[in-house]
């Protein structure tokens, strides 16, 4: 199956279950602990735990990790420059700009120096169970399909893992891939999933397993403690909820809509486009016009559990703003 028909099913996968579940849903997240972007999983659905609307007040952005590992707390403030002192000054300059813009540090000035402090407590929480999902539309052109749930099953970092795919699902199929991993047989046209086989749980807060390289006759892993996952995990979460699933532009032509759920759709050729690889000047039809005026946080807000621009926590905390 072709990229573009690809990049169709898995937007229709995610806005089934933006409507048909709790879950922040985003995609295209990287899903490693030691190798940071080495396997890429198409779908992530982040289900809320019990802090979610702690979560939710705080910010609709995604709050850097560093930042909620430093030792800057709620209500002390802390010198800017002895924030995160491991790392280097432009790297630690950007996780604390990051982290005021999200909303999640405050900055002050006393006697020309500036101090930082978190404007409430991160609420560890927020998700419960994250589950994992590989889209596959064609079975019958697997490509690496075998070593990427392999190594999701063995690394453990997700609740579950699950093949979404288009294709009629037989023995055969099910028997190639891990017995851990779920099945489910999606039309993107109807918006019907079937689930063929349920996923089994995996162990996140166990000790796993990281694939990092195959050769011929060799395999190369390495062990991923249950802090690192838990780390990777907390990332992932806050990745997903930053970022959602609708993260293209549409495209600027005169042939351009949007669908009711935010999905970029061709008039001229009648079916969903990906626009970084189909629209622009290479395609024939190309009538340059102004993009469809869509507000995709307006639906994601209309049409999730995510809500886009709270009013945050930073009046809550204004009697900490002075300090003595």
């Amino acid at each position: 199956m072709d990229a573009p028909r690809e990049f169709a099913f898995e937007l229709a996968l995610c806005s089934h279950l933006e409507a048909t579940t709790e879950w922040v849903v985003s995609r295209q997240l990287g899903a490693t602990v030691d190798r940071a972007g080495r396997r890429i999983v198409d779908v992530v659905g982040v289900i809320p735990g019990p802090a979610f609307d702690r979560r939710a007040e705080i910010t609709d952005r995604s709050v850097p990790i560093r930042a909620i590992e430093s030792d800057v707390g709620a209500g002390e403030a802390v010198p800017r420059n002895r924030v995160l002192t491991e790392m280097a000054s432009e790297t630690r300059d950007a996780v604390v700009d990051a982290a005021v813009d999200a909303g999640f540090f405050a900055t002050e000035r006393r006697e020309g120096r500036e101090y930082v402090r978190q404007t409430t407590r991160y609420p560890d929480e927020w998700f419960g169970r994250l589950i994992g999902i590989e889209n596959k539309p064609d079975l019958g052109d697997p490509g690496a399909l075998d070593r990427q749930l392999r190594t999701d099953v063995s690394l453990g970092l997700f609740d579950a893992v699950v093949l979404a795919t288009e294709s009629h699902v037989t023995r055969a199929h099910l028997n190639r891939i891990p017995a851990a991993v779920g099945v489910w047989q999606f039309d993107p046209e109807t918006g019907t999933r079937e689930e063929i086989r349920p996923p089994a749980s995996l162990s996140p807060d166990e000790p796993g397993i990281e694939l990092v390289a195959e050769r011929p006759l060799r395999t190369d892993v390495r062990p991923v403690t249950a802090a690192g996952k838990a780390r990777a995990r907390r990332r992932i979460a806050e990745r997903a909820y930053g970022k959602g699933w609708r993260t293209y532009d549409f495209p600027a032509c005169a042939h351009a809509e949007a669908t009711d759920d935010g999905r970029p759709y061709c008039a001229q050729f009648d079916r969903v486009v990906d626009p970084a690889r189909t629209c622009g000047d290479d395609c024939d039809a190309f009538d340059p016009a102004e993009p469809p005026d869509v507000s995709t946080g307006t639906l994601r807000d209309e049409r999730s559990t995510w809500r886009r621009d709270p009013s945050g926590v930073r009046r809550r905390q204004s009697g900490l703003d002075r300090f003595t």
